[in-house]
């Protein structure tokens, strides 16, 4: 008997969402805001001198052609020049219509623009506004970018790279999750609202776990639980996550440990025998060992 295909809830269906902001994080909301049914514009600045053919002045266009068209996929896009008279009104013929202003400027830029909330709550009573800054309420005229808040909260080690931009993307979340909550106040109190989401803020929510001391060396998922590691094996490594007990258990098992308490999990003795273990399998066997005994584990080839 076929399956039933479930047709994709569209939470934001009917709903317009007109974009002015550049790089990730704005694009990437309004990206989720397209995949939730939001019928979603941006207005991108004109693309400056030396930018690559079909480059607009979002930045993005000329860096990463690919992360730009994925980004923008479904969604009208247009140029403006909003410092003139012309792309002003381009603007405003496109406001009049949403529901949803998204914006990653600061402070200082969306009052050059005339794009600050009391005009814009004045001119335009039922739209909500989602402003993407770097940092929160005084800080937001700060300079800053993805790296910097994920160094302020202690989310960058050594000299390495994190691997990918995690306050970019969780402060995307936050702002598609900013437009639900504006939508269902507009519907429930029929004006527009103003919602403040910061890069920075998005950091200090990912960093959580490390704050509450979870991810700390030594801490059970800091590298402190023998199930919760990655080791080296045979041809690769493997990320291992048997952290809960019948995990743990199977785990041990397939090592021939006998010992799967918690005090076992977290000595170092039992780290040296798992570790030796699975020096001794190769990622192969491995896949198969963990569909064979409920082993949570992924094999990396370097």
């Amino acid at each position: 008997m076929a399956t039933k295909t479930l047709k994709p809830l569209l939470p934001l269906k009917g709903v317009r969402v007109l974009s002015l902001a550049l790089n990730l994080p704005g694009p990437a909301a309004l990206m989720r805001c397209q995949q939730m049914g939001a019928t979603c514009v941006k207005l991108a600045p004109p693309a400056p001198a030396g930018a690559p053919p079909d480059a607009s002045g979002d930045p993005m266009s000329w860096y990463n052609r690919d992360a730009y068209a994925a980004l923008h996929q479904g969604i009208r896009l247009a140029v403006a020049d909003l410092k003139t008279e012309k792309g002003q009104q381009v603007l405003h013929r496109e406001l009049a219509k949403a529901d949803v202003l998204l914006t990653s400027f600061r402070p200082s830029a969306l009052k050059k623009l005339g794009l600050e909330w009391k005009l814009m709550h004045k001119l335009y009573p039922a739209l909500s506004m989602i402003a993407i800054v770097g940092a929160p309420g005084e800080r937001s005229e700060e300079p800053g970018h993805d790296l910097t808040y994920l160094a302020e909260y202690d989310l960058v080690n050594g000299l390495e790279l994190p691997p990918t931009l995690y306050a970019d993307m969780g402060g995307s979340l936050m702002a598609s999750e900013a437009v639900l909550k504006a939508v269902l106040a507009q519907k429930l109190q029929g004006k527009g609202h103003y919602l403040e989401v910061a890069l920075s803020s998005a950091a200090a929510y990912l960093a959580l776990p490390r704050t509450w001391g979870l991810t700390q060396p030594g801490a059970a998922v800091g590298g402190g639980h023998a199930g919760y590691r990655v080791y080296a094996c045979k041809n690769g490594r493997v990320a291992v996550a048997a952290l809960e007990p019948h995990f743990a258990k199977s785990l041990c098992a397939a090592a021939g440990i006998v010992d799967s308490s918690i005090n076992s999990m977290m000595s170092a003795a039992t780290q040296a025998q798992i570790a030796a273990f699975l020096l001794g399998k190769t990622r192969q066997a491995l896949d198969k060992l963990s569909m064979a005994q409920d082993i949570p584990l992924f094999t990396l080839l370097k």
